[in-house]
């Protein structure tokens, strides 16, 4: 296969995963009806199964047992398992709250989230162009603050944890299909119990109310995991500058939702707070292209 092939592959497959984040509020807006923890615990069961019997097609059920052998692994992934947690549950209630505008400034915030991150733990230098990036950004989320009174805390909390959670990953041994199998498997047990206890109460909307809503909900397995495995598959073919490309389709994707579709206002603290965001994401992506172009050192 042609590496010009390849790259069209892996084009497709990254916008697939990013157009898929980018429409997933949809399938959490058809599930309002159900607690946010509810549908939690359906996502960390459904994909958890799943990505099992992936692992089990493959014949990788191995590295599950493998990654719990060293004990940083273990511990790492045991962190990563609370971010990734918090920020599922997080964006469940944003978008059944009416904040998706939120969530999409939170994901727009997140690759220069990621840039502040390098600098503090991994000893990146920030270059200037990565430093206006981040202060501007920072310029953004603090308007908003000042102009509504309050923090955007599930921006926030959704860029930071995201960020935080990449962090992780980047250095444990485990790739991204055995990792998430991991993660979903240790929360396992919490969402089981969960839903038992949701069940013992009256509270469990699953098997309760229609059979297309538990559909819906068990379709939160591949819902979950199928983006994951395209992404993966964009990044083995892509360079890391034109992968930074098509993460803004995802937020993008949510802009419009909430703005077009779920009815948001979109005030003028909103216009300047984004119109520095945007800015601040022309830069850094024109930095990291120039970067990417530019003949390695010796």
């Amino acid at each position: 296969m042609t590496p010009a092939h390849e790259t069209r592959r892996g084009i497709l497959y990254g916008v697939l995963a990013y157009g898929w984040w980018g429409f997933i509020a949809l399938y959490f807006r058809a599930v309002q009806s159900v607690t946010p923890l509810e549908v939690l615990a359906h996502r960390i069961i459904w994909s958890a199964l799943l990505l099992l019997l992936l692992l089990a097609a493959r014949g990788r059920l191995r590295d599950l047992a493998a990654a719990v052998r060293h004990r940083r692994t273990l511990l790492t992934l045991a962190a990563s398992t609370v971010l990734i947690a918090v920020n599922w549950y997080v964006f469940i209630v944003a978008v059944t709250t009416g904040h998706v505008l939120q969530a999409s400034l939170g994901y727009y915030i997140n690759p220069l989230v990621n840039v502040l991150l390098g600098f503090l733990f991994l000893g990146e230098r920030l270059r200037a162009a990565q430093r206006w990036s981040v202060l501007l950004a920072a310029v953004g989320v603090a308007w908003l603050g000042v102009s509504f009174g309050e923090v955007p805390v599930v921006a926030l909390v959704l860029a930071t944890s995201f960020g935080l959670y990449g962090l992780l990953r980047k250095t444990v041994r485990a790739d991204a299909l055995t990792g998430l199998a991991f993660e979903t498997l240790l929360l396992l047990p919490a969402a089981a119990l969960f839903l038992v206890r949701a069940h013992a109460a009256g509270q469990l909307a699953f098997l309760h109310r229609s059979s297309r809503l538990d559909l819906l909900l068990v379709a939160a397995g591949p819902i979950t995991a199928l983006p994951l495995l395209w992404f993966a598959n964009a990044a083995r073919r892509l360079r890391l500058a034109t992968l930074g490309f098509l993460q803004y389709l995802s937020p993008s994707l949510q802009f419009l939702l909430a703005v077009t579709v779920f009815g948001e206002r979109f005030t003028p603290a909103h216009r300047v707070a984004f119109a520095c965001i945007w800015t601040a994401l022309a830069i850094y992506t024109a930095d990291a292209v120039r970067a990417s172009r530019a003949p390695a050192r010796p």
